[in-house]
């Protein structure tokens, strides 16, 4: 029998834990990296600079084999708790890091994107002190050459277009995240929108968007959405759409427009 190699390390194999107060609540902050030694550093370089400081970070390493664990250590003092192991990918990595978290409220910030400035935290803070029923937030993100900016949930019903950005932009509070539940494993491109669909559609939860000019980060081509096909991704819309029991006279009507406006698109991944 082959036993799993685990690497672990930081603050909490020393017995240190962050610890939530009522007038700083604890942030938990989730990182998954496999083989990024090129923006690893600088991705947690934009998390230290945070003038909140009230976070906890845990990094679910899926077994690299190049510096990433170099960099792991050189910062074992500034991360929480982080693990190096193979999984099932960066869903299965999502809900190792959850599993660990501690804080009133989570957030994920993927080893190839950064935080835009040294304000986002403050900004996660104050947005839900603002909105205190508010589930969830999605803040604007710089993508590519666009701000992604808002929320409008009704769109989730034709499109995924609804929100900003799954990484740096996403932050829910725990309560509300155990009650979504896991990402579900069987879709292996897109089961954040899954996790949306019954965030939003099943389990009717509140968000809002917070304003344009508060930036929360930067998505960075390359990533692991980058490398997805379309068709991939089609697919995969079809089947969360249809297991989650959505009217199918509109699941149909999304197959008809998709196919004509990215048929170009289709026949690319086809080839």
């Amino acid at each position: 029998m082959h036993l799993k190699k685990i690497k672990r390390g930081g603050l909490r194999d020393k017995k240190i834990f962050k610890q939530n107060s009522y007038s700083e609540p604890l942030i938990t902050i989730i990182t998954v990296v496999l083989n990024n030694d090129k923006y690893l550093q600088e991705c947690l370089d934009s998390l230290y600079i945070q003038k909140y400081r009230n976070y906890e970070h845990i990094i679910i390493d899926g077994g690299s084999t190049d510096n990433t664990l170099k960099i792991l250590e050189k910062n074992n003092d500034k991360i929480d708790l982080w693990v190096s192991e193979k999984d099932e990918g960066i869903y299965d990595a999502f809900n190792k890091g959850m599993s660990f978290a501690r804080g009133q409220y989570i957030g994920f910030l993927n080893s190839d994107d950064i935080y835009y400035s040294d304000k986002t935290l403050n900004y996660v803070i104050e947005a839900f002190n603002q909105n205190q029923q508010a589930d969830f937030i999605f803040g604007p993100v710089k993508k590519h050459w666009a701000l992604l900016y808002g929320y409008k949930p009704w769109k989730i019903y034709f499109t995924w277009g609804f929100y900003s950005s799954h990484s740096t932009g996403f932050f829910i509070k725990t309560d509300a995240a155990k009650n979504v539940g896991e990402y579900n494993l069987k879709y292996k491109y897109s089961s954040d929108y899954d996790y949306f669909f019954r965030m939003i559609v099943k389990k009717k939860m509140i968000g809002i968007g917070v304003q344009k000019n508060k930036i929360f980060g930067i998505f960075r081509r390359g990533g692991f959405s980058s490398r997805v096909k379309f068709l991939d991704h089609f697919k995969e819309e079809i089947a969360i759409r249809n297991d989650n029991g959505q009217n199918k006279i509109i699941i149909l009507f999304i197959i008809v427009y998709k196919c004509i406006r990215h048929i170009n698109k289709i026949i690319k991944d086809l080839k």
